[in-house]
């Protein structure tokens, strides 16, 4: 819906716009046993995961800072991009290089399982439509942390599901300390996307193509 109002405002006609969502592999994007596998990759207090291309846009480096604010917790940084090494030097010049690894780009079996493992995943973009990453961390049942940017609201109906904050550490911070304060069961996370499947996305585009062929 964001994208449509943003399509409008370009002079588009909004009765010939159908909004459609993306597609989920629910059975992929799962819950998983968190402490089985954070014990598994060496992580014993709070693990938090970023998604995403390391790029300005991505703002990464916001989450970076906030990381201060938490001693005991691991950051992983899922993807690659050109910022990776001034995120590197912000880490060390912080002192928290040591609990941010920084993953590079991974399949999606690898990173359903660690997007599953954590206990929230942020992704603080100065800009989206609606990210797989926000829906695909839903569907595993970890809570998100995620700018006002496009669907966000459309897709964040619920506290359990996480937070929006303003592209601040300070902002992220606070809604990190509330998060583990009363931190949600994953099934009511996961609850936030159960009508998101490649079931409903496929039906969607039959009727839609089928509603043009007519």
């Amino acid at each position: 819906e964001a994208l449509r109002d943003d399509m409008v405002k370009l002079g588009m006609d909004r009765s010939r716009i159908e909004v459609h969502y993306t597609g989920l592999d629910q059975n992929k994007f799962r819950p998983v046993d968190r402490a089985a596998v954070k014990s598994k990759i060496g992580v014993s207090g709070p693990l938090f995961i970023t998604t995403g291309a390391l790029i300005a846009r991505k703002n990464q480096a916001l989450v970076i800072e906030a990381m201060t604010s938490f001693p005991e917790a691991t950051l992983l940084l899922a993807g690659h991009g050109e910022k990776e090494a001034s995120y590197r030097k912000l880490a060390a010049r912080l002192g928290v290089a040591e609990r941010i690894r920084f993953l590079g780009s991974l399949s999606h079996d690898a990173l359903a399982g660690l997007v599953a493992a954590a206990d929230i995943s942020i992704l603080v973009s100065k800009s989206e439509g609606l990210a797989n990453a926000w829906v695909e961390a839903l569907s595993c049942g970890t809570p998100i942390i995620i700018s006002e940017a496009g669907g966000a609201r459309e897709l964040l109906r619920s506290p359990a599901a996480g937070r929006i904050v303003g592209e601040s550490p300070e902002e992220i911070s606070e809604a990190i300390m509330s998060i583990l304060a009363n931190p949600p069961a994953q099934e009511t996370v996961r609850s936030a996307v159960a009508g998101f499947s490649w079931q409903t996305n496929g039906d969607q585009l039959i009727r839609l193509f089928t509603n043009l062929a007519k």
